[in-house]
């Protein structure tokens, strides 16, 4: 039987996910995820392909918000689930979308700057804007995220981790963990790389419907070890250098895809747990 094998959230973009057992869905994708994001002093985001120390950043639930803390750093930044009655409005830019953002002021952005080692700044989304995904891979709907890359959610399978990591050993490079890609929901059950070819994901029995929009291709924050945020030295390229050789894509110009991005069809404000059985129809239109 295929479960979701594992739960991940990123509240603030490329810093520390947080493991869990359960999390609340909604059509923007699991609750809290990617909803802060760091930004530079003109509003652009700032990521661990700049900023690799940004992977040294953990985060953490705790009473009425999210704790950030560095092995770096001596003191810890709370930033709360409610937004600062006073807080600056700002503009924000992920990639080519630029949107209102709610700047959390100067304390979080002096402990960013010194977590990271640049001026920097954190913004949370703002709760009356929409920002919506490339109507290119959503049948032309209207599909809503936050400060995630390009869609709601990210899935990752199994049998796909462990093909990469036989090809890894055999050619005497370490294996890499499932949090090189940063996933949202992680399945297991499948072949490796079967959900190229899917197009439906039924989760608990058809509470929860996604639908599979765009293979995700890969950058070089897979090659950083996410609990230093350093590289390999025998091996700086990879898993990149590795999926070179299989999984260049067409579908995205020849990018290197690892998971999958996805779509909430139906289902959303409900909850998805580990452990849920997973049903899937296939497509093979491309």
């Amino acid at each position: 039987m295929s479960v979701i094998r594992a739960l991940f959230v990123y509240p603030v973009k490329s810093c520390g996910g947080i493991a869990l057992e359960a999390a609340q869905l909604y059509a923007e994708g699991l609750k809290w995820d990617r909803h802060w994001m760091v930004v530079d002093e003109t509003g652009r985001m700032a990521s661990q392909r700049e900023y690799a120390t940004m992977a040294r950043v953990a985060c953490a639930f705790v009473e009425g918000g999210v704790r950030l803390s560095s092995v770096d750093m001596d003191t810890e930044l709370f930033l709360s689930f409610l937004p600062q009655g006073d807080a600056r409005r700002v503009r924000a830019t992920v990639w080519k979308d630029t949107v209102d953002a709610l700047d959390e002021g100067d304390e979080a952005a002096r402990w960013i700057t010194q977590a990271v080692g640049v001026p920097l700044r954190i913004v949370r989304f703002a709760p009356d804007v929409t920002r919506l995904a490339n109507k290119k891979w959503t049948n032309g709907e209207d599909v809503p995220t936050q400060f995630a890359d390009a869609f709601p959610l990210l899935v990752t399978n199994e049998a796909s981790l462990a093909d990469l990591n036989a090809r890894l050993v055999a050619k005497g490079a370490p294996p890499v963990p499932m949090n090189r890609f940063r996933p949202n929901i992680v399945i297991d059950g499948e072949d490796a790389f079967e959900e190229d070819f899917i197009d439906t994901l039924s989760i608990d029995g058809g509470a929860v419907v996604l639908r599979f929009a765009k293979p995700c291709d890969r950058c070089q924050i897979t090659t950083l070890d996410h609990r230093t945020g350093e590289r390999h030295p025998h091996w700086i390229g990879e898993p990149l250098d590795t999926l070179m050789t299989y999984r260049a894509d067409a579908r995205v110009n020849g990018g290197l895809t690892f998971g999958m991005n996805a779509t909430v069809v139906s289902g959303a404000g409900k909850p998805v747990s580990v452990g849920a059985p997973v049903e899937w129809e296939l497509r093979f239109d491309e």
